[in-house]
């Protein structure tokens, strides 16, 4: 009989080979926590960052804004329900289940990414939602796609597909301002403002925590913060600059020597206490309305289990 040093042995030799694991292979408990904390995380960020956007599905300027970024809502709010999916595998061997992931979330029991708990003010946050912090988003679950863990990975496929279209919803929203009045260029200029430090913190703290290392041991993540901020940063401040904006950083710059941009690190205990105790300047309103959204329509959940179980009789 296999004995657990050795089973995490020959997991281990799994990983460091490059293989992929699967829902149903053995794997340390420490390797599973991770993971569903990980991915717990990742899909209530996508539920939570269709709120910000959906304020502005009945205030879009236009007819065709209006069924785009209703498009993107929706499909931010699947990406939430299928990697919930995944989580419920990994968390049912411990008796956790769907309602329970969900429920989380108005419980202060899950995180979710700093960004949505910012007010999204004018059409231009809108933009800037959909351009950077979509674009945010690719960089960072690009760089999952490699994961060790199988079903995650392959979700990732159709989820990076999809918030390409999204950055690209917002990127067009964002030349269209930039191409504007003058209104609508310092309207622009005023969002990028305001959602400059959230974008920093977006990829999380510069410091290497110990769940962070041992994601990199178990390649469940094979990036630092750090290495995605800066991928971000090459991507993405020659596009803000090239249509006229100007990043609030004084002291942004690249150097040379060190082959890496330079910038002014944001209040990262703000960041904390935004993502850790829900104290954003939306956070309890938006929480509030997920509740509201689960208890409203428990009666379609409760009437589609009766009517799987009445078919199988």
């Amino acid at each position: 009989m296999i004995g657990q040093d050795e089973r995490y042995a020959r997991f281990m030799e799994r990983i460091h080979r490059g293989e992929k694991i699967e829902a149903t292979d053995w794997m340390p408990d420490e390797y599973r926590q991770l993971l569903i904390k990980l991915i717990h995380m990742h899909g209530v960020s996508e539920i939570m960052g269709a709120y910000p956007e959906k304020e502005w599905v009945p205030k879009a300027p236009t007819l065709r804004r209006k069924l785009a970024i209703m498009a993107k809502v929706q499909d931010e709010m699947g990406h939430g329900q299928l990697l919930l999916r995944v989580v419920e595998d990994l968390a049912a061997p411990l008796g956790k289940t769907r309602e329970d992931l969900i429920t989380d979330i108005f419980l202060s029991r899950v995180k979710f990414h700093n960004v949505f708990h910012m007010p999204a003010e004018t059409w231009a946050d809108a933009g800037v939602i959909g351009w950077l912090v979509d674009g945010a988003a690719i960089i960072n679950q690009a760089a999952l796609l490699d994961t060790s863990y199988a079903p995650y990975a392959r979700v990732l496929k159709r989820i990076c597909a999809e918030e390409s279209f999204h950055m690209q919803h917002g990127e067009n929203i964002i030349l269209a301002l930039a191409q504007g009045t003058k209104q609508q260029r310092d309207m622009l200029q005023d969002a990028l403002n305001r959602w400059w430090e959230s974008l920093l913190f977006f990829f999380g703290p510069v410091e290497v925590t110990p769940a962070a290392q041992r994601m990199l041991d178990y390649r469940i993540r094979t990036k630092t913060n750090e290495e995605l901020r800066q991928k971000f940063f090459d991507k993405y401040i020659p596009r803000i600059r090239s249509i006229g904006l100007t990043i609030p950083d004084p002291k942004l710059h690249y150097d040379e020597k060190r082959g890496r941009w330079m910038y002014t690190e944001p209040d990262w205990d703000k960041f904390a206490r935004i993502v850790k105790n829900n104290d954003g300047p939306k956070s309890r309103e938006r929480i509030d309305l997920r509740r509201m959204a689960h208890e409203e329509q428990r009666w379609v959940r409760e009437a589609m289990v009766r009517s799987r179980q009445m078919a199988a009789v």
